[in-house]
Protein backbone atom coordinates (compact mmCIF):
# COMPACT_ATOMS: atom_id res chain seq x y z
CA UNK A 1 0.00 0.00 0.00
CA UNK A 2 1.37 3.84 -0.77
CA UNK A 3 2.59 5.49 2.46
CA UNK A 4 1.49 8.86 3.37
CA UNK A 5 3.33 9.16 6.72
CA UNK A 6 6.44 7.57 8.04
CA UNK A 7 6.81 3.71 9.51
CA UNK A 8 9.32 3.66 11.96
CA UNK A 9 10.36 0.03 13.38
CA UNK A 10 12.76 -0.17 16.24
CA UNK A 11 14.20 -3.80 17.53
CA UNK A 12 16.87 -4.78 19.87
CA UNK A 13 17.66 -7.69 22.10
CA UNK A 14 15.92 -7.70 25.58
CA UNK A 15 17.98 -4.88 27.84
CA UNK A 16 18.83 -2.44 25.08
CA UNK A 17 16.93 -0.06 26.06
CA UNK A 18 15.00 0.62 23.33
CA UNK A 19 11.63 0.90 25.15
CA UNK A 20 13.56 3.77 27.32
CA UNK A 21 14.78 5.19 24.14
CA UNK A 22 11.37 4.93 22.18
CA UNK A 23 9.36 6.47 25.50
CA UNK A 24 12.14 9.44 25.41
CA UNK A 25 12.13 9.81 21.67
CA UNK A 26 8.05 10.02 21.62
CA UNK A 27 8.32 13.19 24.41
CA UNK A 28 10.56 14.76 22.39
CA UNK A 29 9.06 14.70 18.93
CA UNK A 30 4.74 14.90 19.57
CA UNK A 31 4.24 14.10 15.71
CA UNK A 32 5.04 10.39 16.46
CA UNK A 33 2.49 7.75 17.26
CA UNK A 34 2.83 4.67 19.17
CA UNK A 35 1.28 1.54 17.64
CA UNK A 36 0.33 -0.69 20.49
CA UNK A 37 1.11 -4.43 20.32
CA UNK A 38 -0.70 -7.56 21.41
CA UNK A 39 0.97 -9.64 23.78
CA UNK A 40 -0.11 -13.06 25.47
CA UNK A 41 2.56 -12.20 28.34
CA UNK A 42 1.45 -10.89 31.82
CA UNK A 43 1.94 -6.99 32.76
CA UNK A 44 5.72 -5.89 34.28
CA UNK A 45 5.96 -3.32 36.65
CA UNK A 46 3.67 -0.22 35.92
CA UNK A 47 2.62 -1.41 32.40
CA UNK A 48 -1.20 -0.75 31.56
CA UNK A 49 -3.24 -2.48 29.27
CA UNK A 50 -3.60 -0.35 26.02
CA UNK A 51 -0.64 1.93 27.05
CA UNK A 52 2.79 -0.69 26.66
CA UNK A 53 0.65 -3.46 25.06
CA UNK A 54 -3.01 -4.85 24.57
CA UNK A 55 -2.83 -7.92 27.43
CA UNK A 56 -4.79 -10.77 25.65
CA UNK A 57 -5.08 -14.59 26.51
CA UNK A 58 -3.88 -17.32 23.82
CA UNK A 59 -7.12 -18.08 23.44
CA UNK A 60 -8.03 -14.27 22.32
CA UNK A 61 -4.47 -14.27 20.37
CA UNK A 62 -5.43 -17.51 18.39
CA UNK A 63 -8.41 -15.65 17.27
CA UNK A 64 -6.82 -12.68 16.56
CA UNK A 65 -4.14 -14.75 13.86
CA UNK A 66 -7.27 -16.99 12.35
CA UNK A 67 -9.18 -13.45 11.73
CA UNK A 68 -5.56 -12.49 10.00
CA UNK A 69 -5.94 -9.22 12.08
CA UNK A 70 -1.84 -9.05 12.54
CA UNK A 71 0.32 -7.94 9.89
CA UNK A 72 2.65 -9.38 11.69
CA UNK A 73 2.94 -11.78 14.66
CA UNK A 74 6.01 -13.48 15.98
CA UNK A 75 7.05 -16.04 19.51
CA UNK A 76 9.25 -13.82 21.78
CA UNK A 77 10.81 -15.19 24.78
CA UNK A 78 8.20 -17.92 25.28
CA UNK A 79 5.22 -15.69 24.54
CA UNK A 80 3.61 -13.69 21.61
CA UNK A 81 3.47 -10.18 20.09
CA UNK A 82 1.31 -9.60 17.52
CA UNK A 83 0.77 -5.91 15.42
CA UNK A 84 -2.85 -4.55 14.42
CA UNK A 85 -3.15 -4.92 10.48
CA UNK A 86 -6.21 -2.16 10.73
CA UNK A 87 -4.22 0.32 13.24
CA UNK A 88 -1.37 0.49 10.94
CA UNK A 89 -2.76 0.76 7.60
CA UNK A 90 -5.12 3.48 8.94
CA UNK A 91 -2.47 5.09 10.59
CA UNK A 92 -0.42 5.33 7.61
CA UNK A 93 -3.03 5.95 5.15
CA UNK A 94 -4.00 9.30 7.37
CA UNK A 95 -0.29 10.76 7.25
CA UNK A 96 0.53 9.83 10.58
CA UNK A 97 4.38 9.11 11.49
CA UNK A 98 3.89 5.71 13.25
CA UNK A 99 6.94 4.01 15.66
CA UNK A 100 6.99 -0.01 16.19
CA UNK A 101 8.72 -1.36 18.66
CA UNK A 102 9.10 -5.08 18.25
CA UNK A 103 11.03 -8.14 18.03
CA UNK A 104 13.16 -8.56 15.08
CA UNK A 105 10.95 -11.19 13.57
CA UNK A 106 8.51 -8.64 13.47
CA UNK A 107 10.46 -6.13 12.00
CA UNK A 108 11.47 -8.18 8.80
CA UNK A 109 7.61 -9.36 8.33
CA UNK A 110 6.57 -5.34 8.37
CA UNK A 111 9.11 -4.46 5.82
CA UNK A 112 8.52 -6.96 3.57
CA UNK A 113 4.52 -5.73 3.44
CA UNK A 114 5.72 -1.84 3.99
CA UNK A 115 8.84 -2.01 1.83
CA UNK A 116 8.97 1.82 2.59
CA UNK A 117 9.40 1.25 6.19
CA UNK A 118 12.52 2.47 8.30
CA UNK A 119 14.21 -0.39 10.34
CA UNK A 120 16.47 0.37 13.16
CA UNK A 121 18.26 -1.77 15.37
CA UNK A 122 19.31 -0.98 18.86
CA UNK A 123 22.50 -2.78 20.14
CA UNK A 124 24.30 -3.01 23.54
CA UNK A 125 27.51 -1.76 23.96
CA UNK A 126 28.68 -5.00 25.14
CA UNK A 127 27.72 -8.47 26.53
CA UNK A 128 28.56 -7.82 30.43
CA UNK A 129 26.86 -4.84 29.90
CA UNK A 130 23.53 -6.40 28.37
CA UNK A 131 23.31 -8.95 31.31
CA UNK A 132 24.10 -6.19 33.88
CA UNK A 133 21.30 -4.12 32.75
CA UNK A 134 18.91 -7.38 32.43
CA UNK A 135 19.66 -8.24 35.84
CA UNK A 136 19.81 -4.14 37.07
CA UNK A 137 15.67 -4.75 35.98
CA UNK A 138 15.28 -7.39 39.28
CA UNK A 139 12.09 -8.51 36.93
CA UNK A 140 13.25 -12.02 35.62
CA UNK A 141 14.87 -14.94 37.42
CA UNK A 142 17.79 -16.42 36.76
CA UNK A 143 16.40 -18.95 34.15
CA UNK A 144 14.66 -16.22 32.17
CA UNK A 145 17.89 -13.78 31.98
CA UNK A 146 19.97 -16.54 30.79
CA UNK A 147 17.34 -17.45 28.09
CA UNK A 148 17.45 -13.68 27.22
CA UNK A 149 20.69 -13.47 26.84
CA UNK A 150 20.66 -17.02 24.57
CA UNK A 151 18.22 -15.38 22.53
CA UNK A 152 20.10 -11.98 22.35
CA UNK A 153 23.23 -13.65 20.05
CA UNK A 154 20.17 -14.86 17.68
CA UNK A 155 18.64 -11.32 17.55
CA UNK A 156 21.39 -9.93 17.21
CA UNK A 157 22.64 -11.35 14.40
CA UNK A 158 20.34 -9.94 12.33
CA UNK A 159 21.21 -6.01 12.68
CA UNK A 160 22.87 -6.24 9.15
CA UNK A 161 19.20 -6.82 7.73
CA UNK A 162 18.09 -3.17 9.12
CA UNK A 163 18.21 0.17 7.58
CA UNK A 164 20.25 1.84 10.50
CA UNK A 165 21.80 0.73 13.80
CA UNK A 166 22.41 2.23 16.85
CA UNK A 167 24.85 1.61 19.89
CA UNK A 168 23.04 2.41 23.16
CA UNK A 169 26.29 3.21 24.95
CA UNK A 170 25.17 6.41 25.89
CA UNK A 171 21.78 6.95 26.31
CA UNK A 172 22.00 10.99 25.21
CA UNK A 173 23.61 9.70 22.24
CA UNK A 174 21.88 7.02 21.32
CA UNK A 175 17.98 9.11 21.52
CA UNK A 176 19.73 11.90 19.70
CA UNK A 177 21.00 9.52 16.99
CA UNK A 178 17.38 8.36 16.95
CA UNK A 179 15.69 11.75 16.38
CA UNK A 180 17.97 12.22 13.71
CA UNK A 181 16.90 9.41 11.58
CA UNK A 182 13.26 10.43 12.12
CA UNK A 183 13.42 13.97 11.15
CA UNK A 184 15.96 13.08 8.30
CA UNK A 185 13.49 11.17 6.29
CA UNK A 186 10.74 13.69 6.98
CA UNK A 187 13.23 16.32 4.85
CA UNK A 188 12.97 13.64 1.76
CA UNK A 189 11.73 16.05 -1.14
CA UNK A 190 8.62 13.52 -1.36
CA UNK A 191 7.73 13.73 2.10
CA UNK A 192 8.41 17.68 2.27
CA UNK A 193 6.63 17.84 -1.67
CA UNK A 194 3.81 15.64 0.74
CA UNK A 195 3.92 17.91 4.00
CA UNK A 196 4.58 21.25 2.89
CA UNK A 197 2.01 21.15 -0.72
CA UNK A 198 1.09 25.36 0.13
CA UNK A 199 5.12 25.60 -0.34
CA UNK A 200 5.75 24.16 -3.07
CA UNK A 201 2.45 25.22 -4.80
CA UNK A 202 3.23 29.04 -4.27
CA UNK A 203 6.92 28.58 -5.22
CA UNK A 204 5.15 26.85 -8.23
CA UNK A 205 7.66 24.08 -8.13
Amino acid sequence: MDQAGNLYVIAAPSGAGKSSLVKALMAQDPQLQLSVSHTTRAPRGQEQNGREYFFVSHADFDAMVAAQAFVEWAHVHSNRYGTSRQAIEDKIKSGADIILEIDFQGALQIKKLFPKAITIFVLPPSWPELEARLRKRGEDSDEVIALRLQNAATEMAQASNFDFVIINDSFERALGDLLAIVRTHRLTNAAQRRNRQDTFAALRL
